[in-house]
Formats: C-alpha cells, sequence, structure tokens
C-alpha cells in the first residue's frame, strides 16, 4: 500500500508538475497532508513522547529535503541518470541500515531483497526519446547534479530509517511532527524560490488529490516499518516507482523501454520472494 500509494502520488503530482513548478505542488500538498494526518492522528490516540517528537521530526526533514534536491536534480540534469541513482539509495540504504542494526533475512527473502534492488533501478529509468525532446542532451550530470542526486537518495533512505525507530505507542503522532517540520521547509524553500505561489484549478486539484495519497502512504509506510524487519520494508516501499510507471503506461499511454518492463516482471518476483521469506 506504502510502494503504489508514493507511486500514484508522484504520478498525480508529476501531471501537476507539468503545468506549474514542482515547488508550487508541494507547498499545498504538504499542509493538506499535515491536515489530514492530524485529524485521523487525534481520535486514535497515541503517547506524544520525546522520541515521537525527535525521529518524528527528523524524517521530516529528510523528507522535505529529499524532495527539494530530488526536484534541482531532475531540473539540471539528465532524469535518466538521476531517477536510477536516487532509486537504489532509497532502497539501499534502508537495507544496509537494517543489517548493521542486526537483522538477518531469510535467504530467499535475502535473494527477493536483491532481485527488489535490480527492479528498483530498472523500472526508475526513463528512455528519451531525442525527437520529441531534442535538447535532452544539454542535460549533463554535473558536479552539482551528482550531488543533488546523492543528496536526495540519502535523505529519502534515511526517513524510512528514521521512522523505523519511533515507537509504535507514539501512533501516528511521529507522522505529524514529521510532515509539519517537512511542511515548514517546503514553504521556506518555495518563497526563497519565489514559488510560494497558490495554484487554482486543475494543479490545485491535482495538489489536493498528491497530498491525500502522500498521506495514506505515510501511514501504511509507519505500519509496515513497525510489523516487519527494515531491510525488507524499506526495499518493498522502494518499488514505488512501478506504479507510476504503470499509470504512465495505461493513463498518459506512454511507451515503456524493454528495461523497465523486466524491472516490472522482477518487482513482482521479488515481493512474492520477501513475502514467502
Amino acid at each position: 500500500m506504502a510502494a503504489l500509494g508514493y507511486g500514484i502520488s508522484d504520478f498525480v503530482g508529476g501531471i501537476a508538475s507539468r503545468r506549474v513548478a514542482a515547488l508550487r505542488v508541494v507547498v499545498i500538498s504538504y499542509p493538506v497532508a499535515l491536515v489530514l494526518l492530524l485529524l485521523i492522528a487525534v481520535p486514535m490516540g497515541g503517547q506524544m513522547s520525546t522520541a515521537a517528537l525527535l525521529w518524528g521530526s527528523l524524517s521530516g526533514v529528510a523528507q522535505a529535503f529529499g524532495v527539494w534536491w530530488f526536484y534541482a536534480a531532475l531540473g539540471a540534469g539528465p532524469i535518466s541518470v538521476v531517477s536510477p541513482l536516487t532509486a537504489i539509495l532509497v532502497a539501499g540504504i534502508p537495507v544496509l541500515a537494517g543489517l548493521a542494526l542486526g537483522e538477518r533475512p531469510g535467504p530467499l527473502a535475502a535473494i527477493g531483497i536483491v532481485v527488489a534492488l535490480i527492479a528498483v533501478v530498472l523500472v526508475s529509468r526513463e528512455s528519451v526519446d531525442e525527437a520529441a525532446a531534442p535538447d535532452a542532451r544539454s542535460q549533463r550530470f554535473t558536479a552539482r547534479v551528482a550531488w543533488l542526486t546523492v543528496g536526495s537518495g540519502v535523505a529519502f533512505g534515511m526517513n524510512f530509517v528514521l521512522l523505523h525507530q519511533v515507537p509504535p505507542e507514539a501512533e501516528l503522532w511521529p507522522l505529524v511532527f514529521g510532515r509539519l517540520a517537512a511542511t515548514v521547509i517546503v514553504v521556506i524553500a518555495a518563497l526563497v524560490t519565489a514559488n510560494l505561489v497558490f495554484e487554482r484549478g486543475v494543479p490545485l486539484r491535482l495538489a489536493l488529490l498528491a497530498g491525500v495519497l502522500d498521506t495514506v502512504a505515510n501511514v501504511a509506510t509507519l505500519l509496515a516499518l513497525h510489523s516487519s524487519l527494515l531491510s525488507l520494508a524499506g526495499v518493498l516501499i522502494a518499488l514505488y516507482p512501478a506504479g507510476t510507471v504503470l499509470l504512465a503506461i495505461t493513463v498518459l499511454r506512454e511507451r515503456v523501454a524493454p528495461l523497465q518492463a523486466i524491472g516490472m516482471v522482477l518487482a513482482l518476483g521479488s515481493v512474492t520472494m520477501i513475502a514467502a521469506g
């Protein structure tokens, strides 16, 4: 559910970002997600502790900078390099962190993790139609783009690691604290870049939908991390690009590259192996 929620949210946000600047979408979707999380968290109760505040806020900071740097990398560099490199870091960091914390997945699950990592890279690759995008070659993978890409991947991956540390008895309050911190950072970023503009019409509706989907994905992520090993849940959630690609194929009629098709098949196989292992 978390991977599907993030995948659909990215698709909706991507469609909105074709009409307006990406930060103008996030500056709407993040506050919406904050309000929704607050409405869900209050009736659920839970203990507000220092640990919940600390780990939740840190996860929000990581997510906010991850989004900021990722969009900056996509805007300045080649998508076909930025996207898969970010994805492998998002999937790999929870695995490495889980192993460092003493997690030892079963043999079949371990194979599934490797297959999932390969699937994430393949699914995340985007083929560029040079006829439709003649300026594609001008997007170079410079040192600045490389740092932005690595930074976003590490930030997104650490978001899962940090959420894994929150106390279960806090219920959804860590998500509320995290989204509050992320919203503050996004608003500041939008203000600094002159993107603190509240759009109307289709972009507004898409941003609102992205906020709802993001809320579902975040709740599912927290529940998954609390009920499974970090190394297993993290890599499965990182398969979210498969949902984005599938929607691009079915809704936008985009052509899928052969490697992406192989990646989606491997993604399904990895889920089966991890679940069975």
